[in-house]
């Protein structure tokens, strides 16, 4: 009996994950605890070990977003998965009438990559032939006769998730009253967590029945199909043409050249998929310069990814001199480019926005501020640098000054170092301090567990292990969790002052900036010094105006005399 994989629980506040990559093709032979897929949540990447050996069958395609608990695979103990494809290859003329017993041999379809998997998602019409019409093609012309009879077909928005009730109508791509075939795309479906493309259900003229940008809910009329006469003079021509000689050419017809043109004719030749496209535009590649490796020659993101623009720009432009109607409207054009781009939002990106407002509205947010001469940090660092590498094997930033001067602040006045729960106030006795790191995916805050009892050369270790975690994107949901304080650095990018938003459930967050060299008084003498603006946003509910600007002078006390910090005062 198979054994079913299933989504794990990665975490309490996680419902779904996407699957990133799929790391062992469908029908391959895989090892107990051998990695087999990588999955995304909103939070961080999962790797998914085979729970035991056996040969792999995949149930959804790569980049779908399910729910925890789904099946995603099976693992065949027995090891046969592929034998049944070969009988249907070798298949005779004469035992071609009894074909249609055994026809469900295209379950083999591979799975790895969803957009050359024509099973992935009945309604991402990829070209292929669907599971409920074994042995089809889309240009087969058995299709046709079957809806010949005439009659209106209703299309209602298919389910595309178990948390999607309504989907947008992104856009039409077959206007109303357009002849389409069955499989052919006619729209673009866009939900909160992914975009889809309808494929018309049957031959015909299509009937819109909700307008482009108009939100409807799963189940749903969405248009119309009208089937039988004035389905377009291209499809009854070759209909027509078939007509005299049906009785006797089913034989006569050679079937190998005949496959091969269907292969090559099919509507998906040469289109290419969402992601592929979004790859396209940005390259700034034409689709008719890529030649599509995926189902019935269709352009995957493998394929956009190894495109490259053609050097050929001038040819269109000579031939195109002669012609004088085409150059007019090229003139009213504006110069410069004018280009736009639409990307759908991460799962990380939502949750960060989504944090974000919250925080925003549901918090009394102020933000103080106060300026921090570092030169004594400078030439303390400058003096002891190169032995202090040379000792610990990383070297003497900011940072562990920062974090050693918040951990003192914060035993001094608790109440920053606290949070809401409810009614009550937590205090914390320990500093679990968030370091803001910018990701490539997105802003992550992974937290150095009890800073107040490391060593300068202990949380500059963490800090870069926890920030190569994050550029390599393996940091873990606990590795993410549980701060109590968090410091921020925009400075690294040049900001001279900012109102950081606290990072919720915690109470403040201490914004660092550029340094920059500003006349400042010292002694009744104007002097020169390399000066830092610090930014103190804290939640006004628990941390009274008193608290917040004392901790700040403390944090500033401690920079601007770094002995302090080893003698405890």
């Amino acid at each position: 009996m198979p054994t079913e994989i299933k989504i794990p629980a990665v975490g309490e506040s996680i419902t779904e994950v996407t699957i990133a990559k799929w790391l062992k093709k469908d029908g391959e032979a895989v090892r107990r605890d051998e990695v087999i897929a990588e999955l995304e949540s909103d939070k961080a990447t999962f790797e998914l070990p085979a729970e035991a050996d056996g040969v792999l069958k995949i149930r959804v395609a790569e980049g779908e977003t399910i729910g925890i608990g789904t099946v995603i695979a099976d693992l065949d103990g027995d090891g046969s998965g592929a034998a049944p494809a070969a009988p249907t290859a070798g298949a005779s003329p004469a035992a071609s009438a009894a074909a249609p017993a055994p026809v469900p041999a295209p379950a083999a379809d591979p799975l790895a990559k969803g957009e050359e998997n024509p099973r992935a998602s009945d309604q991402a019409g990829y070209g292929g032939t669907p599971a409920d019409r074994p042995g089809g093609s889309p240009a087969s012309p058995a299709p046709a006769v079957a809806t010949a009879g005439g009659g209106t077909i209703e299309m209602t928005i298919p389910a595309v998730g178990e948390s999607i009730t309504e989907v947008t109508i992104a856009k039409w791509l077959k206007p109303d009253g357009a002849a389409v075939k069955r499989d052919e795309v006619i729209a673009e479906l866009e939900s909160d967590k992914a975009t889809f493309e309808l494929p018309a259900d049957a031959e015909g003229i299509l009937r819109h029945a909700a307008q482009e940008g108009e939100t409807i809910g799963i189940g749903a009329l969405i248009a119309r199909i009208e089937s039988g006469g004035g389905v377009g003079a291209g499809a009854a021509a070759p209909a027509g043409a078939a007509a005299p000689a049906a009785a006797v050419p089913l034989a006569q017809a050679p079937a190998p050249p005949a496959a091969a043109t269907a292969t090559a004719a099919t509507y998906a030749t040469g289109v290419p998929s969402p992601a592929a496209g979004k790859i396209l535009d940005e390259k700034g590649v034409a689709a008719a310069d890529v030649a599509g490796s995926g189902r019935d020659g269709r352009i995957t993101k493998e394929d956009a990814q190894n495109a490259q623009a053609r050097p050929a720009a001038p040819a269109p432009a000579v031939a195109s001199a002669p012609v004088a109607a085409p150059a007019a409207p090229a003139a009213l054009a504006p110069a410069g480019g004018r280009g736009q781009r639409r990307e759908r939002m991460s799962n990380l990106r939502k949750t960060v926005a989504r944090r974000l407002v919250a925080v925003k509205n549901e918090t009394a947010m102020l933000t103080t501020f106060n300026e921090v001469n570092m030169q004594p940090i400078m030439d303390l660092r400058t003096k002891f640098k190169d032995k202090f590498k040379e000792k610990n094997g990383v070297g003497l930033g900011f940072m562990s000054f920062f974090t050693k001067a918040v951990c003192v602040a914060l035993k001094e006045w608790p109440s920053v170092n606290a949070q809401i729960d409810g009614t009550d106030i937590v205090f914390n006795d320990f500093c679990d301090i968030s370091i803001a790191v910018s990701a490539p995916k997105g802003l992550v805050v992974p937290v150095i567990r009890n800073a107040e009892q490391l060593s300068f050369d202990g949380i500059e270790k963490e800090v870069v292990r926890l920030a190569g975690l994050a550029r390599d994107n393996k940091l873990t949901i606990e590795q993410m969790t549980g701060g109590t304080f968090t410091l921020t650095n925009g400075g690294i990018f040049g900001s001279m002052l900012s109102t950081p938003i606290i990072n919720a459930p915690q109470s403040a967050i201490l914004g660092m900036h550029n340094i920059i060299q500003r006349p400042v008084a010292e002694n009744g003498q104007v002097v020169i010094r390399p000066m830092m603006y610090l930014a103190l946003s804290y939640d006004h509910r628990i941390i009274d105006g008193r608290e917040s600007v004392s901790f700040l002078v403390r944090v500033k006390e401690l920079l601007e005399d770094p002995t302090r910090l080893l003698l405890g005062v």
